[in-house]
């Protein structure tokens, strides 16, 4: 597959097998089409060139069996300005008919160590917070390709390493793993692989160990 738009080459072809149960980190200076690929991983955005498929099932965000099973935690800070923390997670959940999902909301806050700040609407977060709150959002539902444009950003230390025992954890239950960051100690503490972009392009694929930007 490959992403243009107009003149420019974003992501130039690539042919990418990701496996269930497999964690993939994208890195690469700003600019270098990691979140071009991420986009298109999670039917955010369709190649120019080639097919993305999921499952045998094309990479679509229109397609409800594509939708309820990829959880995806992007770049920007969305939220609803009206709704507390716990009302996004009970929206995400009840949408994704989650059983018994009060408990597990409880669980989800609990982890991102938001359960004094579940009655808060966003606008009274930090943006930590914030990104904890998107982060609990993906981990209330079900999921089996997970896509997060460096989820890292915004969190202190204790909470990446919180976010990294999670990525482990995901990767260890068969869901796919496929994020891009800038922090070299979260690929090589979570990924099995590591695809380095440089311009749109794929200059090195391999363990974290030994595939650096």
């Amino acid at each position: 597959m490959s992403r243009r738009f107009g003149e420019r080459e974003a992501l130039k072809p690539l042919d990418l097998h990701v496996v269930a149960g497999e964690r993939v980190a994208l890195m690469g200076s700003n600019g270098s089409g990691k979140s071009t690929l991420l986009r298109l991983a999670c039917g955010h955005d369709r190649p120019t060139t080639g097919t993305v498929r999921f499952d045998g099932l094309l990479m679509t965000e229109d397609d409800p069996r594509v939708r309820s099973r990829v959880a995806v935690v992007g770049e920007a800070l969305t939220c609803y300005p009206d709704l507390t923390v716990r009302q996004h997670l009970e929206l995400v959940a009840v949408g994704h008919a989650v059983a018994d999902h009060e408990a597990v909301i409880e669980r989800c806050l609990d982890d991102q160590r938001l359960l004094r700040h579940a009655d808060a609407l966003p606008g009274a977060l930090s943006s930590g917070q914030t990104q904890a709150m998107l982060l609990a959002a993906a981990w209330v539902r079900p999921r089996d390709l997970l896509v997060l444009d460096e989820p890292e950003q915004r969190l202190d230390p204790a909470a990446r390493e919180r976010l990294a025992n999670r990525l482990r954890a995901e990767g260890d239950r068969d869901t796919t793993v496929l994020f891009a960051t800038h922090h070299r100690e979260l690929a090589g503490s979570v990924a099995d692989r590591v695809l380095v972009l440089d311009d749109g392009r794929v200059v090195a694929d391999g363990p974290p160990a030994t595939t650096h930007p």
